[in-house]
């Protein structure tokens, strides 16, 4: 079956195809991995670009490390709709930001598009007008965010049969355009910034609904030594791809910790580890 949005693909070993037909959802299929992670040279680096009047910051860099990962280790832009293999069409990272930081400001969902030719900084240009266009209400109540809005004050009775038909819709490919346009659950990976919280690394489910195979949780940055560190939750979908390639893309994320200078190169190159 086409999507508009990913390619279907038909490189999946029987052992894959079994395995998807033992855990038909995505929840059944989850795989947790939490990491500490030496970010010595990170933090060195962003504060090098911070004595330039950068407005880069961990956040920042942390999602170019993401998208250069997505760009290197394709596996991970897969995800598995009605027990077919899917690779999206875009790379993007989603999160939940709140508009003010109050216990009953709003959330809203937000999708960032990492292309080909992005570096840290477009990256960072990017992310900073979306936030600015958030709190400034001019993108807060659009897309899923509006549907959001209005369902989820719906009674029971409708909203429940309305929600099951969207479900029915989202697992054969056909949801509306007007309910996927800035929905976490329709892109690359969801990322959690849990270090402004003072928070570890912790662990997040990931959920049958949608085509977002993974969830990265980002711990607060704490330092040991003389040396600094992040943890990081990782949840994957086990159907994408096998154990030894996930452990291999998180030793990639551990040389671009390393390699800082990378990140301003762009999101596609290939990167000999």
């Amino acid at each position: 079956m086409s999507r508009k949005d990913a390619r279907r693909c038909h490189d999946i070993s029987g052992m894959s195809q079994i395995l998807i037909d033992l855990k038909p959802n995505r929840s059944l299929g989850e795989l947790y991995i939490n990491k500490k992670i030496e970010v010595t040279k990170l933090v060195k680096y962003i504060e090098k670009l911070k004595k330039k009047d950068s407005k880069i910051t961990y956040f920042h860099a942390f999602s170019m490390v993401i998208g250069k990962l997505l760009y290197n280790r394709p596996l991970l832009n897969r995800f598995v709709a009605n027990r077919h293999v899917y690779e999206h069409k875009e790379v993007t990272l989603s999160y939940v930001m709140k508009v003010s930081f109050d216990d009953k400001s709003e959330e809203v969902m937000v999708i960032i598009p990492i292309k080909e030719n992005d570096d840290i900084f477009t990256i960072s240009k990017r992310i900073g007008e979306k936030v600015e266009k958030i709190r400034n209400r001019q993108d807060a109540g659009k897309g899923a965010n509006k549907a959001i809005l209005v369902l989820g004050k719906l009674p029971n009775i409708i909203r429940v049969p309305i929600v099951g038909l969207f479900k029915w819709c989202d697992k054969h490919g056909i949801l509306p355009s007007s309910l996927v346009k800035d929905n976490i659950y329709y892109s690359s990976i969801i990322v959690s910034n849990l270090g402004t919280l003072h928070c570890e690394g912790i662990y997040h489910n990931v959920t049958d609904f949608g085509t977002c195979s993974g969830l990265i949780t980002i711990g607060e940055i704490t330092e040991e030594d003389n040396k600094y560190y992040c943890e990081f939750g990782i949840t994957i979908d086990e159907r994408i791809a096998d154990a030894f390639y996930f452990i291999k893309s998180i030793h990639l994320m551990e040389y671009l910790f390393n390699h800082p200078e990378l990140l301003e190169e762009s999101a596609h190159e290939k990167i000999d580890f």
